[in-house]
């Protein structure tokens, strides 16, 4: 293997989060349902297609001063379900995380239908998507049998 291959793409980080093996070009997402954007303060580095030879390809992103919650980790699984998650400090791996996508996804998510009963505001039931499959991911709301677009998830987020 050549030197260039063994190169690091993005510099190591003192304090936060790592999450690796995340699907080739599920990052922006990954980022989206984090709620990381351009206006926070903290350093994000974004790694998109890289070579991965458990995996073809796929994303890294590094957040800076920031460990994330089991909420976090809950949404996370929707998108990028084998992805690992590590926190960092002091520049040494302190603990990782696991991502568990479970048989059914409670209140992570609303039902992508307009007609659910879900969404009427005056019905509290919660939020409950049922795991289909898992390669490729595919969920069912509870309540109205509707097969849900993932894509769309990221902005039903509870």
């Amino acid at each position: 293997m050549s030197q260039e291959a063994n190169m690091r793409r993005v510099t190591a980080i003192k304090n936060g989060t790592v999450i690796d093996h995340i699907p080739a070009g599920k990052a922006l997402s990954v980022l989206k349902m984090l709620g990381i954007g351009g206006d926070m303060s903290n350093p994000v580095s974004l790694v998109m297609n890289v070579p991965s030879q458990k995996m073809g390809g796929k994303d890294i992103i590094k957040v800076e001063d920031r460990e994330l919650t089991q909420n976090e980790l809950d949404r996370l699984a929707l998108v990028a379900p084998d992805a690992s998650v590590a926190i960092i400090r002091a520049y040494l791996v302190a603990e990782k995380l696991e991502i568990n996508l479970t048989d059914e996804v409670v209140n992570v998510a609303r039902c992508t239908f307009s007609n659910c009963i879900t969404v009427n505001p005056r019905e509290p039931l919660p939020h409950r998507l049922i795991v289909v499959n898992r390669e490729p991911l595919q969920l069912r709301c509870r309540y109205c049998g509707k097969t849900q677009d993932t894509e769309a998830l990221v902005d039903n987020l509870v």
